[in-house]
């Protein structure tokens, strides 16, 4: 292996991390009720797919639906988990699939899991969401899926 083909490796891994920790930051943000902080994670030109609220795209249409979350949303009271991460990085840009667990505690403790299906792009040396879409897949009660 030469000099070339071993750069190319680090950085693979590099891009990697990357990706997942902003999927990370992602969740962490839902977690925390900070909806106005999470468009700032996307692509001026993605697209947002969230179970049945159809596809929002663009940063108006993305704004207001993590605007409208927060809104609706006044105490936390849920938890999200993605795990599983896999993931393909080709040059910059990538695409992958988390498993999600979404768990809600009031007033019993339910949940759901979904599939997160995800494109990312490097903007300016920096990964964002240029695809995103959640499919629920299972739920504890019949009413919560899909």
């Amino acid at each position: 292996m030469n000099l070339e083909e071993l750069e190319k490796r680090v950085q693979a891994v590099e891009d990697l991390e990357a990706i997942k920790k902003l999927h990370q930051k992602y969740m962490n943000l839902m977690d925390n009720l900070q909806y106005e902080s999470v468009p700032a994670l996307f692509t001026d030109d993605a697209s947002v797919e969230i179970r049945d609220s159809g596809v929002k795209k663009g940063r108006e249409e993305i704004d207001k639906m993590y605007l409208g979350i927060g809104a609706m949303k006044k105490a936390k009271n849920n938890c999200h988990m993605a795990i599983q991460p896999d993931i393909t990085v080709s040059g910059d840009t990538a695409s992958g699939s988390w498993m999600v667990y979404m768990f809600y505690f009031s007033p019993s403790v339910d949940w759901v899991q979904g599939r997160n299906d995800v494109e990312y792009r490097k903007v300016k040396g920096i990964w964002k969401i240029s695809k995103l879409k959640f499919t629920r897949t299972l739920a504890s009660k019949k009413e919560m899926y899909p």
